[in-house]
């Protein structure tokens, strides 16, 4: 039997996975190249760093389900995150 590391999506939310090669000290810079880059959501793509810091702040992005912060540190790999109402 294969066990899924994936977590559950939360329902209504934007889904985007960051495959970082080194580990990062802040997430609110990579999170927003990411969507920047992405063509799946084009409000996500045309995404401001003012609109950003106010999903983070109204606890609209999450990690493993989890509220992130725009400081919080990203490990070497994959991280899903997801944002609330996308």
């Amino acid at each position: 039997m294969t066990v899924s590391t994936t977590p559950a999506q939360p329902a209504n939310s934007f889904r985007i996975a960051l495959n970082l090669e080194f580990s990062e000290s802040r997430m609110d810079n990579v999170l927003l190249n990411a969507l920047r880059e992405q063509d799946e959501n084009d409000k996500l793509k045309a995404m401001s760093r003012t609109l950003l810091k106010d999903l983070f702040t109204n606890k609209k992005i999450l990690i493993k389900g989890q509220r992130a912060k725009s400081s919080s540190a990203l490990a070497k790999g994959i991280t899903y995150v997801d944002i609330l109402g996308y």
